[in-house]
């Protein structure tokens, strides 16, 4: 819910928790917030897939994905990489302190239109962060659903984020395959790209719908790995949230084709983006 009198008015979050998904020059930081206007906190209200601007007094704001379900209540996620100056200014935040944001932006995955269907999600990297509100809401709501299975991978075991939820998916039988670019000693899993992990994992496109985010060059490998395995271009969707600049289709910096990511994204389906070339560059 942004004011919609000013859109450029962020409210104030504290943060509950913060800890480091990776570690690195470019490591990750999960911070979970509450809004501190009670008004705002209990009429709130995002999707899967939605994105928000965060930023902190002074420094900044930057566009990022909502980690967190909308059935997680009372809280937000943000899993940040530390990439520049306002990244590594939010960095700096621990429990107690305060960032803004402004949101939520952009469509959803269409998570009704799914029920019912078999659902893969193809990640790799900090692409995870926003495939996690879409497996959380699938398994918050399995009894709607057939089988969830997650495919995750990452340059190095050091480099998965969320590592402490593998656990879970394993013990309530969720279907969940990991891997690493390079062999590590004593890893149990994968080892290979995701793009291979997938053909590896072969799921079946039958009443099935696949999701995937991740570096540009890993989208654009698993959608064609996705279509050799059978799935039709309608099947498969994937966010461009990276692409997002102002939010709200002020800017201009975020088209692609005679599309705009904020205004008509950042979530799309394979289906429309195989008509744009520079989609995936």
């Amino acid at each position: 819910m942004m004011d919609d009198t000013n859109p450029y008015l962020p409210y104030t979050a504290k943060i509950l928790e913060a800890w480091f998904e990776t570690p690195g020059d470019r490591c990750i930081k999960t911070f979970k917030v509450s809004f501190e206007d009670e008004k705002v906190r209990d009429t709130w209200s995002h999707r899967p897939g939605q994105c928000a601007m965060v930023g902190r007094l002074g420094t900044g704001e930057s566009m990022f994905c909502i980690s967190s379900s909308p059935t997680e209540e009372g809280y937000l996620r943000f899993s940040i990489m530390r990439a520049g100056k306002n990244t590594a200014a939010l960095h700096e935040l621990e429990a107690g302190d305060t960032m803004t944001v402004r949101g939520p932006l952009g469509n959803s995955f269409p998570v009704e239109e799914w029920e019912g269907k078999n659902i893969i999600t193809i990640g790799g990297g900090i692409g995870q962060a926003p495939l996690r509100p879409v497996i959380n809401y699938i398994r918050a709501n399995k009894d709607s659903y057939g089988d969830l299975t997650v495919l995750y991978g990452a340059r190095t075991s050091e480099d998965h984020c969320f590592k402490g939820e593998f656990e879970e998916f394993f013990s309530e039988g969720t279907t969940c395959h990991l891997s690493v670019d390079v062999e590590e000693e004593k890893w149990p899993h994968f080892v290979g790209f995701v793009p291979t992990l997938l053909m590896e994992v072969s799921p079946s496109p039958d009443n099935a719908i696949a999701v995937t985010c991740g570096p540009p060059v890993m989208i654009n490998f698993v959608v064609q790995n996705l279509e050799k395995l059978g799935f039709a271009p309608e099947q498969i969707y994937t966010t461009l949230e990276e692409r997002m600049k102002c939010g709200i289709g002020k800017c201009g910096r975020c088209n692609i084709g005679n599309l705009y990511v904020c205004k008509d994204g950042p979530v799309f389906s394979y289906a429309t983006l195989k008509k744009i070339p520079e989609a995936f560059a």
